[in-house]
């Protein structure tokens, strides 16, 4: 990713600092304010016990979305709350999508909706992200 704004330089300095959204591999695709898109690919190491992809793994790869999106005005933010709704099963090899889009930018909150789609371009979960918002910064 080439940097072309602050928000890029954001996310990239979370990226350097965040080992696991590396070890789950994220490729940073495009980041906009109060936005973001990455992807991943699912390992044959991420599944469950039942033969498909365990649940973390999506709701890791949405999560981190979530961050990149709710963070990237240089105003560190944590969540309040987050919810996912599974729709469909993701199995090894899947490259997963996952889109973060703002809902609500508020001066100490955010809301957001993180869709997470296959390469298929199946919907396969849903996130929703409340995030609080301090007064400290990422970049100094």
């Amino acid at each position: 990713m080439q940097l072309q704004n602050s928000f890029e330089q954001v996310v990239q300095q979370m990226m350097k600092d965040d080992l696991f959204s590396q070890w789950l591999g994220i490729q940073v695709l495009e980041v906009k304010e109060g936005y973001s898109k990455i992807s991943m690919l699912v390992r044959p190491e991420m599944m469950n016990g039942m033969g498909i992809v365990h649940g973390g793994i999506a709701f890791s790869l949405a999560d981190s979305a979530f961050a990149f999106a709710c963070n990237n005005r240089n105003q560190l933010s944590v969540a309040l709350d987050t919810s996912i709704q599974f729709l469909k099963p993701v199995h090894v090899h899947d490259i997963l999508t996952a889109e973060a889009v703002e809902l609500h930018n508020g001066k100490s909150t955010g809301l957001y909706l993180i869709k997470i789609f296959n390469q298929n371009q199946h919907l396969i979960a849903l996130f929703k992200g409340t995030c609080f918002r301090t007064s400290k910064k990422i970049i100094p």
